[in-house]
């Protein structure tokens, strides 16, 4: 898999393979577009969030480097995103209408699905500029490329692990604190956003690092990639309840805003649960004991 960082091999080579081939990857569906210009700008943001994830898991020896791209790529990434959130709320209601129990609440939610996709369209007819943000952002991909290309880390087979370590424990550390923001009654949307972020680097560092172990690295891969998948939908639910709020001439004063916001905080509350539940085992070990054995295994994976 082209996501994955080998042990046998020097770091920088398999940081400018990864980075470029990601990046290489949003250059080419955002000019190809085999589905259409909105799905290609979903898939080239999935592609640009792993280029940044392995660009933190890097940090603690190209700070600079990892600042400026970070930036550089968030920045484009961000003017792609409206339509792309917009498309997020119809599928989630769609999730939604999946799970209603009563024909009532089934067809209204297909009436709000339909709304919201109403909403979608006229949004992207309004963003008349969409166009001329992809060809910027092929763009910036470009220049990303050749920036990385630059970069020497000078690591050798020790450096590499002690860097992984490093970082390793960082980042579960990050993990846990946001985990513990989410645990009490009064949590807020913004503290299981961050777990969702801390999600999200779990779930890429174990792919990028799953030759040292595989089949122990792809389990707990597949972990966090539910946990980010439950997450996403508690957050969905949340952006959807408060486009309920700002715009309820959306449904045209019919009760169903009303049985929306009912199943939103049902789902939502189920969606919690869950997330705090898969957190517990996702974040389970000790991080500076977790860092330690990512260390010890890539130096006997390197040898």
């Amino acid at each position: 898999m082209s996501y994955r960082i080998r042990p046998d091999r020097a770091l920088d080579g398999e940081v400018h393979r990864v980075a470029a081939h990601q990046l290489g990857k949003a250059i080419a569906v955002l000019q190809d577009r085999p589905q259409g210009l909105h799905e290609a700008v979903h898939a080239a943001r999935k592609s640009v969030k792993r280029v940044r994830a392995l660009y933190r898991l890097i940090a603690p020896v190209a700070r600079e480097f990892q600042q400026q791209e970070n930036g550089r790529l968030r920045d484009m990434a961000r003017t792609l995103s409206s339509v792309r959130d917009a498309t997020a709320l119809i599928e989630v209601t769609r999730y939604l209408q999946g799970s209603a129990t009563l024909d009532e609440e089934r067809q209204a939610l297909s009436r709000v699905a339909d709304v919201l996709t109403t909403r979608r369209d006229r949004l992207s007819q309004a963003e008349n500029d969409l166009e001329d943000k992809a060809l910027a952002a092929i763009s910036t991909c470009n220049e990303a490329i050749k920036a990385v290309e630059d970069i020497s880390l000078e690591c050798g087979r020790r450096d590499t692990a002690r860097l992984l370590e490093k970082s390793w424990r960082r980042n579960g550390r990050k993990a846990m604190h946001a985990f513990h923001q989410c645990r009490g009654g009064d949590a807020h949307v913004e503290s299981f956003h961050d777990l969702r972020k801390r999600s999200q680097d779990c779930w890429m560092n174990h792919m990028l690092l799953r030759e040292v172990w595989p089949a122990a690295m792809h389990a707990k891969q597949l972990e966090a990639k539910a946990l980010v998948d439950v997450l996403g939908r508690y957050l969905d639910l949340s952006i959807l309840s408060d486009v309920a709020d700002r715009e309820p001439q959306l449904f045209d004063g019919s009760d169903d805003r009303a049985r929306l916001l009912e199943a939103i905080v049902s789902r939502q509350q189920i969606a919690r649960e869950e997330a705090l539940s898969r957190a517990h085992w996702v974040f389970a070990d000790k991080p500076e004991r977790e860092a330690q054995t990512i260390k010890r295994l890539w130096l006997e994976a390197a040898d």
